[in-house]
């Protein structure tokens, strides 16, 4: 959840979407973010819509306290059945992100998935998300999660290396994450997600393979592998000006992606979006929820600062969580702006975001200079032949080192 909001519209103080974006597909999925803002500590290379106990004190009062916090969510969930009207779709996934969910009881997420539960219903195999750091739960935390409704949980876990954690200014010890996975596992879990970091300052080739294979022994069924990103503002960022840290580059990025690949294939999880791996066979192992943005499907995102997408529709709420609270207390939409997305808004996000998955996207989207540049691009070995000859570009390996080029290529 970045901490910048766009630009854009005024959002109605009901909430209230163009009839257009109403008239949604009964068959199309429909999906609840629900953000939760709360950490204990800020790590250093964050820049999400977060917020640390000390940043928060002074700042917005009881109503930023955690201690409601679940009860503002199930409001913002009663607005989406108002604005949504007689839409007749159960919610087919829910994802809890942050932040630290897990900061929060229990029972409070449990609360928040009562009143999706209650004002729209659940799909009988939706797939329900929290995240969670590996220190922020425990045996009986997880079960009660369990009880709760969720069924899937994404640890976290970033390096099995503490000079890596340290940098990253991460509270958790190596080992933890493997134990908290077992824990999940044991509390009746079906899917557990590892989230790993490549390319911090300081990590070695052979760190990066520690941390691939650690994760590997907690036995999940999906991993996702991120490239460092170090945004300006952060405190890594400031690091590395002052010269404290290095910085690393994109041939070691594109090093380490070619490690992740390797190992997490090797031991038979499959890339289905350039960073994220599943078991290889099993549908049910992907992240449906990720699946929903990155095909444009809908989703309302519920806290502050969370994105939502309906209907050729996207808005975004009110950042800081004070602010959000007030809005909903007095009866507003807690919503900051809005845009309208064209068709040929569509397109290019399309284009975007599919040509990253392992389906890869119709090349029926792309313009004249875009389909030249998809020649360049199987000609280049960017692309893969046969899906190319079926009327689909899909990335080969080394297409993805090289993603964000080719999309820039193709969306001309």
């Amino acid at each position: 959840m970045p901490s910048a909001l766009p630009d854009g519209e005024p959002m109605p103080d009901d909430g209230s979407l163009p009839a257009s974006a109403l008239a949604a597909e009964p068959a199309a999925p429909l999906g609840f973010y629900l953000h939760v803002p709360y950490c204990a500590t800020r790590c250093g290379y964050c820049d999400f819509n977060t917020y640390t106990a000390s940043e928060l004190r002074g700042s917005g009062g009881a109503l930023a306290s955690r201690d409601n916090y679940a009860a503002h969510i199930a409001e913002e969930v009663r607005l989406a059945r108002k604005v949504l009207g007689d839409d007749p779709r159960q919610v087919d996934t829910v994802f809890v992100g942050g932040g630290t969910p897990t900061l929060l009881p229990p029972e409070d997420l449990g609360l928040m998935l009562s009143a999706i539960r209650d004002e729209f219903g659940l799909a009988p195999d939706a797939e329900i998300t929290t995240e969670a750091n590996p220190e922020s739960v425990t045996p009986g935390s997880l079960e009660r999660l369990r009880e709760a409704g969720f069924n899937r949980v994404s640890f976290g876990m970033q390096s099995a290396r503490q000079h890596v954690l340290r940098v990253l200014d991460r509270a958790h010890t190596p080992g933890r994450p493997e134990e908290a996975a077992a824990e999940a596992r044991a509390a009746g879990f079906e899917h557990i997600n590892l989230d790993l970091i490549y390319g911090t300052p300081g990590e070695s080739n052979d760190d990066w393979r520690a941390s691939l294979h650690a994760a590997l022994e907690a036995r999940p069924d999906h991993v996702s592998a991120y490239a460092l990103i170090v945004e300006e503002g952060t405190q890594l960022a400031r690091r590395i000006r002052r010269g404290e840290v290095p910085m690393t580059d994109d041939d070691v990025h594109a090093d380490r992606y070619l490690i992740a690949d390797e190992i997490l294939s090797s031991a038979g999880l499959t890339w289905y979006e350039v960073s994220n791996w599943a078991t290889d066979g099993d549908a049910s192992a992907r992240c449906r929820h990720n699946e929903l943005y990155w095909t444009g499907a809908d989703w309302w995102g519920a806290g502050p600062g969370a994105h939502s997408h309906v209907g050729g529709v996207r808005w975004w709420n009110v950042k800081h969580p004070g602010a959000y609270a007030q809005a909903l207390t007095e009866g507003r939409s807690p919503g900051a702006g809005r845009e309208l997305l064209s068709a040929e808004d569509r397109r290019v996000e399309r284009i975007l975001l599919e040509l990253r998955l392992s389906d890869g996207c119709p090349l029926s989207l792309l313009a004249p200079e875009g389909a030249r540049a998809a020649d360049r691009a199987l000609s280049d070995g960017l692309l893969q032949r046969g899906p190319y000859e079926k009327g689909r570009a899909v990335l080969t390996l080394r297409g993805r080192l090289l993603a964000d080029a080719v999309v820039r290529d193709l969306v001309d």
